[in-house]
């Protein structure tokens, strides 16, 4: 199309979508998706504080739930009413403990442990009960019994 008076115009041009419009849409996206798994992975982090921070801290964690560290010592369990009793501490710190509820089998005495719960006066009242254990597997000893092991079997099913 041409007007007499302009002369010929010139051909239309495409117009270019900039790559930097795309990198910075880019840069948004991944910033979103940071922010997001920044703020979900912050609340789902629990972390234990152990006797001696506790002890240091008591107008901080005071009637508040939380998590304790440490290691067993003194342990008594009644299986009849499944309530044990023991002690954390982290060499320095004790504290006594109850708990109401089945005890794991690696439970013992000088095992790292963190319970969850509060504090009942100088009694750490505890609600779940997590036993620490080696990294390190290693098979049983001597010939393994065929009979322990079907039993295992039919105890995994």
């Amino acid at each position: 199309m041409s007007r007499p008076e302009l002369g010929e115009l010139p051909p239309a041009r495409r117009r270019k979508r900039g790559k930097a419009g795309y990198l910075v849409a880019l840069i948004a996206l991944l910033g979103v998706v940071g922010a997001m798994l920044y703020g979900n992975l912050s609340k789902s982090l629990v972390y234990f504080v152990t006797p001696t921070e506790y002890r240091s801290a008591l107008a901080q964690y005071q009637g508040k739930t939380l998590r304790l560290g440490g290691l067993v010592q003194g342990e008594q369990y009644d299986p009849q009413t499944q309530l044990l009793r023991f002690t954390i501490t982290d060499g320095s710190v004790h504290y006594p403990v109850q708990y109401q509820g089945a005890v794991p089998e690696l439970f013992k005495a000088n095992q790292g442990v963190v319970v969850e719960g509060r504090f009942t006066g100088d009694t750490f009242q505890a609600r779940s009960l997590l036993v620490k254990h080696s990294e390190e597997y290693r098979a049983p000893d001597g010939p393994v019994d065929q009979a322990d092991l079907k039993k295992l079997l039919q105890d995994t099913r």
